[in-house]
């Protein structure tokens, strides 16, 4: 399965960023092991069910380090057969047809 979740707790930064805490959350995922990739809104990350979902609440928990709540956007692709490798795969085949 494929997760791409965002995490953004309260307070954060004096610019109303949250950087520092979401720099928590990712390197929870990196240090995870798992196929990840980073962009502006989300982290993805490919494993089964259990592998996924323990490093989504691990990062949650970092992220909300010395914050009152914690928001969660998680978007999940569960398509049984396709365990590994889609994270990039699923790119791929977009690719191929934009030539």
């Amino acid at each position: 399965m494929i997760v791409a979740f965002s995490v953004s707790p309260s307070g954060g930064e004096p610019d109303g960023g949250v950087s520092e805490a979401v720099s928590r959350a990712v390197s929870v995922v990196r240090e995870s092991g798992l196929p990840n990739s980073t962009n502006a809104m989300f982290t993805n990350v490919e494993g089964s069910w259990d592998e996924v979902m323990d490093v989504v609440k691990r990062a949650v928990e970092a992220a909300g380090e010395g914050a009152s709540r914690v928001g969660l956007v998680l978007k999940a692709d569960i398509r049984p057969g396709y365990d590994e490798g889609q994270l990039e795969a699923k790119v791929e085949r977009v690719e191929k047809h934009l030539g």
